[in-house]
Parts: C-alpha cells; structure tokens; sequence
C-alpha cells in the first residue's frame, strides 16, 4: 500500500510518500518548502497560502521523484484538513482534491495534530503512552481512551510554540523564532524571576510572554534563558502530574517544539522519577511534514474506503479530541 500525504496548515508545504506493510511503513521521500516571513514578523496567511501554490507543483513533482514513482502507483491520497489556517489548508486540500479526481484515487481527510501523535508512534515505537503534544498550534497532554485522545491538559491561552515565536518577533527574530531562542539560551546561565502559572493540569504563557519582554533590554541571553527554564517547568510539572493520574509508562513528545534539547532533558528527568520509558519524534520529524498526514491517511484506510470530493473539507479550528479512531 503506498500513500501521498500533502501538509499545508500553516509555514510548510510537504508532499511525502510512504509504504506500508502491514504494522510497518517506510517514508519513501518527505519534500518540504517553508514560507519564511520576514524578521520580526509572523506568518500572514495569505502570504504564505501564495508560498505553497507557487511551490506545490516542484514539491509534489521532487517527493514522487525521490520516491521513485509516478502518480498511477498510489493507492492513496491523504491531505491536512485542520486545524491550521484556512488559506494554506485550502492549497493542500485543492491539490489533493485534483490528483484524487484525475486520477481516480481514494482521498482521506487527516487531522494535523493527529497525525503528529501517529508519526511519533510509528517512528519511535511508542505502544500506549501519555503524549506531550507541543508546536505553534498545540499544547496539549493527551492519553488515548475507548477510540479517542483526551486531553488531559493544555494550554488556556497560547501555545508554547506562539510563546517562543512572539517572544522571538519582539527581539527582531524570524519565524520559526524556537531554534533561535534556544541557541540564545545556551549562551546564558543567569535566572531571571519570571511568572509561573500552572492550573491544575493546564498551563497559561500570556503572563511569561509580557513579563519577558519587559527584561530583555537588559539581557537578550538572559531573557531567552529565563523564558525557556520558565516555560519548560510549567509543562513539566503538568507533565509529571498527568504521569501520575494516567500511570503511563510511556511518555511521547511530539510537535515541533520537540526538537528543543532543553525541554527534553527536563522531561527525561521526569520519567526517571517515574520508570517511565522516554520517547520523542526524531528531529527531522518533528515538525509539519507530510509523513504525518500520510501515515494517518494509510491508517485509516484500514477502516474505511475514503471520502468523496463532495465530503472533502478544511476546519481550522478541528479538534483531535471530536476524531472517532476506529483502526
């Protein structure tokens, strides 16, 4: 079985082909091309849903040349269909809508955080774990129950992905601003007191967003390192709490936050307190591709036969907890 997986939510545009073999998929190719807005600013979509119509066509065109196929080999085409923002969405959903009805080839709508958590299993052999779902669009802490994730925790106003960003934008970064704060970080090691507001098991950043603006002038190192102690704590300690009520031995990070060093050495931390077993999407997958919505796309293709074009669809705002997982 060989699917197309086309990602669009938000920065990247991704063509990516995988194989699968009962249990077992191989990514035969992942091509990405990432809208980069200029420093200091953020993603406009209409900007970037211009990025992804201009490089779809050389993108999907490299994927299956690096996959060394043609289109009549797919037995399958999957595409993001939320959540994310709406422009982009609707370039993935048109290319897909188009290849599938040309081609006469099944067409699976995927949820995008869904298919982060999907990717993460395949790719680090993760069974049953407790998930930290961490990027621009999510923080989530979720554990899977009678054919659905839950959402055990989250964050009540912005994401830890938008704080790294917005924080970023503030000091002249470009987005993505993560890997760039971090590397500001390691040249740090004074401890700036910031606010620290975990509730329950949910986190909010707003607060540690405006509080770090207002030290930077002093420090940017300074700044960057406080913000990331800071930010990573809070997660973590809503993390060791979920691991205690869920009694996971389990934890899997995923998302594109999840390729910061930082926050995982504090989460390792955390599962060695608990005998909790480690586990985190490699880097190169960490972030939006298309491996994410082509595996998803292959999974649920073991249940159902695909939707038709009138059924296609993009939700921005689509929730991985309203999904039903019947595979």
């Amino acid at each position: 079985m060989i699917g197309l997986g086309i990602e669009s939510t938000a920065h990247t545009f991704s063509c990516a082909v995988i194989e699968k073999n009962g249990k077992k998929g191989k990514i035969l190719s992942d091509v990405r091309e990432i809208y980069r807005p200029p420093k200091g600013e953020g993603i406009h979509p209409r900007e970037a849903s211009r990025h992804h119509i201009e490089n779809s066509p050389t993108v999907l065109s490299d994927c299956l040349k690096e996959a060394k196929i043609t289109i009549k080999d797919l037995d399958i085409i999957s595409y993001a269909a939320g959540p994310g923002l709406g422009p982009c969405l609707r370039v993935g959903a048109v290319v897909a809508r188009s290849l599938a009805s040309y081609y006469d080839i099944p067409i699976y709508p995927v949820n995008h955080a869904i298919g982060h958590i999907e990717l993460g299993k395949l790719l680090t052999g993760a069974k049953n774990p407790l998930v930290l779902l961490v990027s621009g669009g999510h923080t989530m802490l979720l554990a899977f129950l009678n054919k659905q994730w839950r959402v055990f925790g989250e964050t009540l106003d912005i994401t830890l992905g938008q704080l790294l960003d917005q924080f970023g934008r503030s000091i002249g970064l470009a987005s993505p601003c993560g890997r760039n704060i971090e590397e500001l970080a390691k040249t740090s090691s004074k401890y700036v007191t910031l606010p620290y507001s975990v509730k329950g098991n949910d986190v909010s950043y707003s607060g540690l967003l405006s509080a770090t603006k207002s030290i930077v002038q002093n420090s940017k190192a300074d700044a960057c390192f406080s913000l990331q102690e800071t930010a990573f704590a809070m997660v973590s300690e809503a993390v060791e709490r979920a691991l205690s009520f869920t009694r996971k031995k389990e934890l899997l990070i995923v998302g594109g936050v999840a390729a910061n060093k930082r926050l995982s050495e504090m989460l390792k931390n955390v599962c060695k307190r608990h005998g909790c077993k480690f586990f985190i999407s490699p880097q190169k997958f960490a972030g939006d591709c298309g491996s994410q919505i082509c595996w998803t796309g292959l999974l649920e293709n073991q249940v159902k036969k695909g939707v038709s074009l009138e059924n296609t669809f993009v939700t921005q705002s689509w929730r991985l907890d309203s999904v039903k997982i019947n595979y």
